[in-house]
């Protein structure tokens, strides 16, 4: 047999192969136009024209608003990621002639070399944008010796760093109220304001590196997450820090429990290598999220939806994180509501956490570590315990409730009981809190809620109403118990107190509508079939700057998808909804809850 000719099989082979090859998808005016809009409605491009100075050397081939709306095209087309060889390939050859002149998109050639120079423009533009609110002073993509890496540190502006981390939080606030826009009117007429707060891992394109070793990562500002305690990486934290204990717990270890205790600390499994990406879910807490009788959702409960997100290394600054995220929102015109978080907000200081966040208006309902159960502070010789100021002699059995239930030395049962009964042992506001926080309360007696020898008044009230049983002092009574009122300042047990009564059904419901739905973002946001938000893969380029960049679009499109979904299932003007809602599993009642487990079923 012959060989093939120029003209002979080879050649229709390559123009069968030219004709596939040719075979291009435009993207759909109007599909672009949404894209167009949610850009210019954003404000996006004015804020980043304010500090992304484009106006030195040769005048760019692309701007900066026909970048984002490539970027937010590229997420509509990936389900929440942004690519930027994707994000290339729409802007140069997926738009309509019409709206490439529209959008004033230079024309490139369909091979490999306009396909490049296209790139570096996209490319250059995208981290010119991200240089511009990069709040790190260390380059990612290289290994930086950790002699380079403290002196890079040592000679930044730390003025500088705190101006482009404020710009980071503007560029996330602009994407993601882009993405509730439609509902912002709803959220301000239904929804109560409240909020949960958490921390969830995700990882980043880089490998880590030993915590004690001669280089960084390529992605310096990320670190390891282990499953444990407060995430940290154990190799970076002090012993003595981690293992730091209160009262009569430290002392009561010896010296072989610690050595125990600091072997355990140091095998801690180190679960991922990231970023602790904290974020604020907006939640009405008080709603179930429960469906109607006809099996679909109440349009009268929104959907959860993240409102605000920061990143940092795992377990580093959580209160701060979750505080620069909270003032923002304020700023922005949400109103606050209830605020939920984990262990590791309440665990902090009180003015890095608890007072300001008091201060903006939030009320916070906290769960408490074992050694924080019981009695926790005390004023004008009030007590606190689990968060709430009761009268100084409330039984002890209702002080240590919590304490015997973990210990097991009282049933579920008897748990909800001496929460029940706590109340009538509670502090009664006299007044409302001034603007600084400080409020004029009186004990239960004076407010009819309990009888006491202290104050014979209050006696003879009837046998519903529990007799205190102040014990002698030779000093006399305790203020809180002579005056008719005294006054709490923010400050007083400022660590632990909390806007509901720990433990009891209002509590129940609060938090873990709040808790739940936080972690129901997580885990939705995390959907490999959705955002995929905890994978590296994800997000593939490094640095804090451009992972928060790259994760505010992913949750700016997980928002749209909640949304989306949300509206599709309602039942609206007789009409049935467009898609079933999934099935929901049928969970325990909240007024159920004990914390080592739910009440048996009754009947």
């Amino acid at each position: 047999m012959g060989a093939d000719t120029p003209t002979g099989p080879v050649k229709d082979r390559h123009e069968r192969l030219l004709a596939m090859r040719a075979q291009r998808r435009l993207l759909i005016d109007e599909e672009v136009e949404s894209a167009v809009e949610d850009v210019d409605d954003s404000g996006l491009v004015a804020l980043l024209q304010e500090f992304v100075h484009l106006d030195r050397g040769r005048p760019r081939k692309l701007a900066l608003r026909t970048l984002l709306i490539g970027l937010h095209l590229c997420t509509q087309i990936t389900g929440g990621k942004v690519v930027l060889e994707l994000a290339t390939d729409i802007l140069l050859f997926r738009l309509s002639p019409q709206m490439r002149q529209r959008l004033a998109v230079p024309d490139y050639p369909d091979h490999d070399q306009g396909f490049e120079a296209g790139y570096a423009v996209v490319r250059r533009l995208f981290h010119a944008m991200r240089a511009a609110m990069d709040p790190s002073p260390l380059p990612a993509n290289k290994r930086l010796s950790r002699e380079e890496a403290e002196r890079l540190t040592a000679q930044a502006d730390p003025e500088l760093l705190a101006v482009r981390e404020n710009r980071l939080a503007l560029f996330t606030e602009f994407v993601l109220d882009a993405s509730v826009r439609p509902l912002r009117g709803l959220m301000n007429e239904l929804s109560d304001g409240s909020l949960a707060v958490d921390a969830t891992p995700i990882r980043t394109f880089a490998r880590g590196r030993k915590s004690h070793g001669p280089e960084l990562s390529t992605d310096p500002d990320a670190g390891w997450y282990v499953r444990e305690g407060d995430h940290r990486d154990p190799d970076t934290v002090p012993v003595a820090e981690t293992m730091r204990a209160s009262g009569d717990r430290q002392k009561k270890r010896n010296t072989k429990q610690r050595r125990k205790e600091k072997t355990s600390l140091k095998k801690k499994a180190k679960y991922l290598f990231g970023y602790d990406a904290a974020f604020a879910v907006t939640r009405d807490a008080r709603h179930d999220d429960v469906l109607l009788d006809d099996n679909t959702p109440d349009p009268d409960v929104l959907p959860a939806l993240v409102l605000g997100v920061a990143l940092d290394k795992p377990g580093q600054r959580p209160a701060y994180n979750g505080l620069k995220i909270l003032s923002r929102l304020r700023e922005r015109g949400y109103k606050p509501g209830f605020l939920a978080g984990d262990l590791a907000y309440n665990n902090s200081e009180p003015t890095e956490w608890q007072l300001p966040v008091r201060a903006l208006g939030y009320k916070p309902v906290y769960d408490y570590r074992v050694d924080q159960l019981g009695r926790q502070a005390g004023a004008h010789g009030a007590i606190m315990v689990e968060g709430t100021w009761y009268c100084p002699s409330m039984p002890q059995p209702l002080i240590d409730a919590t304490k015997d239930l973990y210990d097991e030395r009282i049933d579920r049962e008897t748990w909800i009981q001496r929460i029940e009964a706590r109340k009538a042992y509670r502090l009664m506001p006299k007044e409302l809190e001034d603007d600084d926080g400080y409020q004029r309360v009186m004990c239960p007696a004076e407010a009819a809620k309990a009888q006491c020898p202290i104050k014979p008044r209050s006696l003879g009230r009837g046998i519903h109403l529990p007799l205190v049983d102040p014990e002698p002092s030779p000093a006399g009574p305790l203020k809180v118990c002579r005056q008719r009122s005294v006054t709490l300042a923010p400050t007083d047990g400022a660590k632990h107190w909390q806007a509901l009564e720990y433990g009891d059904e209002e509590w129940r419901k609060v938090y873990f509508r709040l808790r739940n739905s936080v972690e129901g973002f997580n885990g939705y946001a995390k959907n490999p079939l959705g955002e995929g938000i905890e994978a590296a893969g994800s997000r593939r380029i490094r640095g804090i700057a451009a992972q928060t960049i790259l994760l505010a679009f992913q949750l700016a499109h997980t928002n749209r998808r909640k949304i989306k979904a949300w509206v599709e299932t309602l039942a609206l003007g007789g009409q049935r909804p467009r898609k079933r809602t999934h099935h929901r599993r049928r969970t325990k009642p909240l007024g159920r809850w004990t914390p080592t487990g739910y009440l048996a079923p009754t009947g």
